[in-house]
């Protein structure tokens, strides 16, 4: 904010909160923080580390500030739950929050960036190419409904993931971690962020896309507790629900049954003409209507009953899964809806903050 001589000053609570966000960090060199941070956010043009220090009035101990960027990349847990608290402090957030968890790459140039490999581009633009030289972050946001703005989201954590054939180029002395899928990262995401929010009272549900949609992510992250809402593939394996024991009725041997016997064609139950229903509600920060057809199902994945949604538009037809039986329609279909909103996060961190633009090597730095 600017004072009256026209300078940029930071706000009263910045200090307060550069000092809660480092209070992980070594007491030697936590005051490095919000001096970075600042950095962070005068920098103008290329956002390179020189920039930031540039920005920051930094000139004669520079070279320490990027030594110190190797602990603050190795403690980035602790950095991201100290933001977690401080939000669950200060913003007037619901009882139950909604997540979203998504991968997006970052161009990288150089051979000899660490944990750098070809990656698929999701969303290529009219010059880019299929494919991408960089690296790949899992991100976990906090999606919100401002009353002017509309929906948002707060990135709170990434975690880069690294291709296995890329492991053994990073060298032993970094002492990376071990392989893990994208399947993996979002896992442990859910599983680091979880307790946080019990304590503070709250509950989650997880918006997915259909590519997390499986069982490495599925039963990890249900065996928190949370709620999962993503979309289903068009030949998802659905069966229908376990009948009930009638009346004097006793079961067989052996475990009770977990999946009914007949499967469900999703494409079958679209084709039905019967059953449709409409119903009104916000979608990407606009009223609207929506056309559907809902059922129960059981799914293997899931390891018990979903509650799957179909939508039909003009287009063509998209399924929709909730692993809470009893949640409506309106609240899934919107919760999926601020799904996109972490799209506007990966854009805002790559094209304002210039994420990727950094130019350092070291994998932690990274």
């Amino acid at each position: 904010m600017a004072n009256s001589k026209g300078r940029w000053e930071c706000p009263e609570q910045w200090s307060e909160w550069s000092e809660w966000l480092g209070a992980g960090l070594h007491a030697r060199n936590r005051w490095r923080l919000p001096v970075l941070m600042m950095g962070m956010l005068l920098a103008n043009g290329r956002r390179t580390v020189t920039t930031w220090l540039r920005a920051a009035g930094v000139s004669d101990d520079y070279q320490d500030y990027y030594y110190f960027l190797v602990p603050v990349g190795r403690k980035s847990e602790s950095i991201a739950t100290q933001l977690v608290v401080l939000l669950l402090r200060v913003l007037p957030l619901p009882e139950r929050l909604l997540l979203v968890i998504d991968d997006s790459p970052t161009k990288r140039y150089g051979p000899k960036v660490e944990g750098a490999d070809i990656h698929h581009n999701p969303t290529p633009g009219p010059a880019d190419q299929p494919y991408l030289y960089g690296h790949v972050w899992v991100t976990i946001s906090l999606a919100l409904r401002h009353p002017q703005w509309g929906p948002l989201a707060l990135p709170l954590r990434a975690m880069l993931y690294v291709r296995q054939q890329t492991m053994a180029s990073i060298p032993r002395c970094r002492r990376w971690q071990r392989f893990a899928t994208k399947l993996q990262l979002a896992a442990r995401l859910v599983e680091w962020i979880v307790p946080l929010l019990k304590q503070a009272g709250k509950t989650a549900w997880i918006v997915i896309d259909g590519g997390y949609t499986k069982c490495p992510f599925l039963k990890r992250a249900l065996k928190t507790g949370v709620t999962i809402v993503g979309r289903l593939r068009k030949d998802a394996a659905l069966r229908d629900l376990v009948p009930e024991l009638k009346k004097g009725q006793r079961r067989g041997r052996g475990r009770p049954r977990k999946y009914g016997k007949n499967r469900i064609s999703l494409a079958r139950r679209a084709g039905q003409k019967r059953g449709w229903q409409t119903i009104d509600c916000t979608v990407y920060g606009e009223a609207t209507t929506k056309t559907y057809k809902t059922f129960l199902a059981t799914y293997a994945p899931v390891g018990g009953i979903i509650r799957v949604v179909l939508v039909k538009e003009d287009h063509g037809w998209y399924a929709f899964f909730c692993t809470d039986a009893n949640a409506s329609v309106q609240e899934i279909l919107e919760a999926f809806a601020d799904r996109a909103t972490i799209e506007q996060d990966f854009h805002d961190v790559k094209e304002v903050w210039g994420s990727g633009q950094q130019q350092v090597r070291n994998i932690w730095t990274n």
